[in-house]
């Protein structure tokens, strides 16, 4: 006996049996939204997998302390210069207090020797800056101190320094500065720190200062 045919079931939202393109588009629809799904799937599951491999890498990479600038061997660098420019060059003795943020022999006329310090405490501010004219005077001072002259003197150790009425006139943070003739050369002492500090500073530099006014 032959078997009946079943007929088509009737699609609720049709009121009746799809038709065979009908049934096509369903299906493809249900397959497009399956793949879109597993699309989203592997994206997010890529996204993942490269966040914790960004992590890993965060992780082993080695935290340490700030590797500490090297030390500028201010002697070593001062033999140099009086190589160079054939004349005695100052070198600061500098204690616990200091330290030395730049050492460099400036060319030009005059040549000179200059140096830069800092504290070394994290609670103290301001520098210094140790600049030795060669075969200068009190002339060249001002080159460097925006035009401003000495007006005033002041002894310290022994030894009379020349004072330049910074104010606010000065630049670069200067605020303050002294100056004295070392034989041929001039040196000058300026910068933010204040007039006692830069005084202790230059009470330093006595023993250097008579023996380049003693060099024939």
């Amino acid at each position: 006996m032959s078997r009946t045919p079943k007929s088509a079931p009737i699609v609720a939202e049709l009121g009746r049996p799809e038709t065979p393109q009908e049934t096509a588009d369903r299906k493809a629809a249900a397959t497009k939204a399956y793949r879109s799904s597993q699309t989203i799937r592997s994206l997010l599951a890529a996204i993942l997998v490269t966040l914790g491999m960004v992590l890993i890498i965060v992780l082993m990479v080695p935290r340490g302390e700030r590797v500490a600038a090297p030390e500028i061997d201010v002697s070593a660098i001062a033999a140099n210069v009086e190589s160079t420019v054939g004349s005695p060059a100052i070198v600061p003795d500098l204690g616990d207090f200091w330290r030395v943020n730049k050492a460099e022999l400036e060319g030009g006329s005059p040549a000179v020797w200059d140096i830069t310090l800092a504290p070394s405490a994290e609670n103290e501010s301001g520098f210094i800056r140790i600049a030795q004219a060669f075969d200068s005077d009190s002339s060249w001072a001002p080159q460097r101190l925006n035009g401003i002259a000495a007006k005033d003197t002041t002894t310290i150790d022994g030894l009379t320094w020349d004072v330049y009425p910074i104010g606010d006139r000065g630049q670069a943070n200067v605020t303050y500065a002294i100056g004295t003739q070392a034989g041929p050369d001039y040196v000058l002492l300026y910068g933010s720190r204040s007039a006692d500090s830069t005084a202790e500073l230059a009470a330093t530099l006595t023993t250097q200062i008579r023996a380049l006014s003693e060099t024939p």
